[in-house]
């Protein structure tokens, strides 16, 4: 299977064999280890449970070290859970250790992660809005546009793009392509940007479709 759960470690540049820069997300992907498998016929649905990072027993409550000593593997500060069809879950098995060397340069891949806070934003820049006349009678330079009739049905309408919290969503970026792989630093390089504060945790898994 290719999965695995990774960890932001930044953005640099490195140079293509054309000699043109290319920017870089670097992640230190697993070693991941399998900690549970799911099937429809126990559990209603088809995935695999993949642990990464490590933590101290004291840090586990009991039905945590319990779910760890059943799988017979290291006790992970992070689990996550990936779908995958049947023919996948025959690949894999409780106790495995799923490795960056899954993944090899070229392939395509897609990341989800939990984005940036901005905390309490305006229009402009949470919706992407423009603004009014900046001149002095203009009187609205950066407000939400119309609240919509006067009188009937004399309401907001749901879905109205308003000010309020920006980020901390859930995001998958898709077809993002792997420039490098390091066995050694357990680690890869994606072309492009990934969502996410240094340090956030990553989902990464084989593209789901293909780049156009």
């Amino acid at each position: 299977m290719k999965t695995l759960i990774g960890k932001k470690v930044g953005m640099t540049q490195i140079f293509n064999e054309k000699g043109a820069v290319v920017p870089v997300t670097v992640i230190e992907a697993g070693p991941c280890s399998v900690v549970q498998v799911k099937t429809v016929e126990t559990d209603g649905y088809d995935a695999v449970q993949l642990g990464f990072g490590e933590v101290k027993e004291s840090k586990l409550n009991k039905p945590e070290k319990g779910h760890f000593k059943k799988a017979n593997v290291k006790n992970a500060k992070h689990l996550r859970e990936f779908r995958a069809c049947p023919e996948c879950l025959s690949t894999v098995k409780v106790g495995d250790e799923i490795k960056v060397d899954t993944f090899a340069v070229g392939d395509k891949v897609d990341i989800q992660g939990i984005t940036k806070g901005k905390g309490f934003q305006g229009v402009i820049k949470r919706h992407g809005q423009s603004r009014g006349p900046m001149g002095h009678g203009s009187m609205y330079h950066r407000r939400p546009g119309s609240m919509g009739p006067t009188s009937t049905p004399g309401r907001v309408f749901k879905g109205k793009k308003l000010p309020g919290h920006m980020g901390v969503d859930k995001v998958t970026v898709q077809n993002l392509e792997i420039v490098k792989v390091d066995l050694d630093k357990n680690a890869i390089l994606i072309k492009g940007s990934v969502p996410g504060n240094k340090g956030s945790i990553l989902k990464i898994k084989k593209s789901v479709k293909t780049s156009k």
